[in-house]
């Protein structure tokens, strides 16, 4: 018996197939075909939809967003990797018509259209509302770090720049000893070697100025920290890793369908400032006068819950549970109870703290007792001469936020359950989670790539692919 045999590749066929019948019918790429056709491109912010009278012709933006869409669904971000695929890929044949862009073309697309890019990925989640596949109702919001192109060496903090400082300092000592030394002889090679010290001394200096010049730079920004080569990342926290040069991507999902209905990326180390313009945004994208927000103890702010409130959305946010990094068991926080009408708190001994310092600028009030002294329960309670309690001037919006989290387990669950999903299959899209991009902005339209990527697949699951072409012909139509 033989094997399966194919067709020769030097045989000519007089009537070969065309293109299209080589492309799978299911296929992503005419999804993405699709979609990009529908597009406003010029209203969107993309440059040169329409050509010039002379000069030489450019790539239409259209064709190069579909590329690009393509590659981030395919796990490949890079310019020179898309290149290629051009080149030899079947599929990418199919979607731009045999185009073969040059690397420097596909890259200065993505760098000139940062922001049209973030504006096409926000053209598919109204086309998804359209279509009834957001409810409206529930969204969940998260965060994860990214790591940025710069690396951990490029950080410059004042700690870092007062280490360094002192390091050149000390070398600079040692030099001027060396020259003394070298002063006390009169050989005429000892006289070489004190040449070649004031050479060396001349350029610690220069280091000096610029060290001292760099911490005064930060210290006129009010900045903590810069990343040299790219000003707007961070060193972040990020587990299990430590920490890292990276961004703080977000984005809130919606639980209908576990579409990402909004996203965002800042430079902020953590969430905490992140609740109201996440829910403010997923409101706004689904037009929803009410919505409830669901997110982890990383967003809990009293002061975000209240502005939320205000905007018709209802937050469930669980507070983090306070623990003693001694591992000692002290009365935690939860053991005072607040007595609204006298503004006070009443201890686990029974005695009452009453407010005696207000902070403007931090928005808290401080609570003491004079009773701490002789309390027989003050080594259960604290270690300092008396326990002081902090209470936030948003405290009651943050404790109803964490009540209605606590009322109802099944939040939390359901919070897992829609948001972890698409970080994941974004990570697996991205293939190394690591922006190849500098700066915020620009980093910023990476990531909606890969928003609209899980947003497509997602919606080729659910409507099927030829139904979801046929939805998108309609909506252009």
């Amino acid at each position: 018996m033989e094997h399966v045999a194919g067709r020769s590749r030097y045989q000519s066929e007089l009537m070969s197939p065309s293109l299209d019948e080589l492309v799978d019918c299911d296929s992503a790429v005419r999804v993405i075909d699709a979609f990009v056709d529908g597009l406003d491109l010029r209203r969107l912010g993309f440059a040169r939809v329409e050509t010039a009278a002379t000069g030489r012709p450019p790539y239409a933006p259209g064709d190069l967003l579909k590329l690009y869409i393509y590659g981030y669904m395919n796990q490949m971000r890079s310019s020179r990797r898309l290149e290629r695929e051009a080149q030899r890929n079947l599929e990418a044949h199919w979607l731009i018509d045999r185009l073969r862009p040059s690397f420097k073309t596909i890259a200065d697309f993505r760098r000139d259209h940062s922001e049209a890019i973030v504006s096409a990925c926000r053209e598919f989640v109204r086309f998804c509302r359209a279509q009834s596949l957001m409810g409206g109702a529930i969204a969940a919001i998260d965060g994860t770090k990214i790591a940025a192109v710069a690396s951990r060496k490029k950080v410059v903090t004042p700690k870092a720049l007062e280490e360094r400082l002192k390091a050149v300092e000390d070398k600079i000592r040692n030099h001027l000893e060396a020259m003394d030394a070298a002063d006390q002889i009169e050989e005429a090679e000892e006289g070489e070697a004190r040449v070649d010290v004031k050479a060396a001394l001349a350029a610690l200096e220069q280091q000096k100025k610029a060290i001292q010049r760099q911490a005064e730079e930060l210290k006129e920004q009010g900045l903590s920290q810069r990343v040299d080569g790219e000003e707007e990342a961070r060193l972040m926290r990020a587990a299990p890793q430590g920490h890292k040069v990276a961004y703080n991507a977000q984005i809130a999902v919606d639980a209908k369908n576990k579409l990402i209905a909004a996203f965002d990326l800042t430079n902020e180390g953590n969430d905490e400032r992140q609740l109201y313009p996440m829910a403010i945004a997923v409101q706004q994208a689904l037009e929803a006068e009410q919505i409830t927000i669901v997110a982890d103890t990383g967003y809990s702010n009293g002061e975000q819950g209240e502005q939320c409130a205000a905007a018709g959305i209802v937050a469930v946010v669980p507070r983090q549970v306070v623990v003693n990094p001694k591992g000692k068991a002290l009365f935690t926080r939860e053991a005072f109870a607040y007595d609204a009408a006298h503004d006070s708190y009443r201890c686990p001994a029974g005695q009452t703290l009453t407010c005696f310092k207000v902070s403007y600028t931090q928005k808290t009030k401080a609570y003491r007792t004079s009773a701490c002294k002789t309390c027989p329960l003050k080594v259960r309670c604290t270690e300092a001469p008396r326990r002081v309690v902090a209470r936030s001037f948003y405290e009651d919006e943050r404790q109803a936020m964490d009540d209605r989290a606590k009322a109802d387990p099944g939040w939390m669950k359901l919070r897992l359950s829609i948001v972890e999903h698409p970080f994941g299959t974004m990570k697996w899209m991205m293939g190394r989670p690591r922006f190849l991009v500098r700066g915020l902005k620009k980093a910023k339209s990476e990531f909606a790539l890969g928003v609209l990527g899980y947003n497509l697949k997602r919606v080729m699951k659910i409507m099927g692919t030829q139904g979801l072409v046929e939805a998108l012909a309609e909506g252009a139509g």
